[in-house]
């Protein structure tokens, strides 16, 4: 090899180097689209679930939130809420969340304040039902501790 590099030696090694990235970033693409089945549980979405996602969207919940490491950090993760909150019983998770949500807004001093949606009871138990099927998603140990 000559104590110079080419501008055709460089180029290889520019669109070799590329390749090599591309091939990959395609199959790692490919190794998470074939995990993701797996990890979610996806056969667990029944249609509370779904009008309980709806929910969350319409209440621009992760504007405040964090959910499985995505949102605001202004108020609490609501990945593992479920564990936390309810002690993985689904009857005590509902019944908290129903008062919970009735709560809302906590005059409590130094603490920051949930507004009231003003949801039915109906809405809270679809948001449950959501809440919980993310709980059960397999996130890989995420977050690292139970406080989210």
């Amino acid at each position: 090899m000559s104590e110079r590099i080419t501008k055709d030696m460089a180029r290889n090694i520019y669109f070799g180097g590329g390749v090599f990235a591309i091939l990959i970033f395609v199959g790692l693409a490919f190794d998470s689209a074939h995990q993701i089945p797996k990890l979610s549980h996806s056969e667990n979405i029944t249609k509370s679930v779904v009008a309980g996602k709806k929910i969350w969207e319409n209440n621009d919940c992760v504007g405040c939130h964090t959910l499985l490491g995505e949102g605001a950090y202004y108020a609490p993760e609501l990945g593992n809420v479920f564990q936390r909150l309810g002690s993985s019983d689904e009857t005590t998770f509902k019944a908290y969340m129903q008062g919970w949500m009735a709560a809302q807004p906590l005059d409590t001093p130094d603490r920051r304040k949930m507004p009231q949606f003003h949801l039915t009871p109906e809405q809270v138990n679809d948001l449950a039902d959501f809440l919980i099927w993310t709980s059960k998603v397999n996130t890989q140990q995420w977050p690292p501790n139970i406080q989210g």
